[in-house]
């Protein structure tokens, strides 16, 4: 099963609409989606800072800021 790290912020919108993409690409793949909030870390704040949202596959970075719906689901067949 891949895993999909997705890194976000409260309060970001570019996190909420890449959310329902992730959300939406997962459940069709059989993805595990795991949610990072950010802020709750300063390890991930200093890492991730303002590129939020950003979107890992099995660990590797798949996209930040925006989630193209297409790409991420053509990552998923793998």
């Amino acid at each position: 099963m891949t895993r999909i790290d997705f890194y976000e912020r409260q309060g970001c919108h570019l996190c909420d609409d890449a959310l329902k993409v992730v959300l939406a690409a997962a459940a069709a793949a059989g993805a595990e989606v795991v949610r990072h909030d950010i802020d709750a870390s300063p390890e991930l704040q200093a890492r991730y800072g303002e590129l939020v949202p950003v979107v890992e596959l099995d660990g590797v970075q798949h996209s930040q800021w925006f989630v193209d719906a297409g790409r991420l689901r053509a990552a998923l067949i793998r």
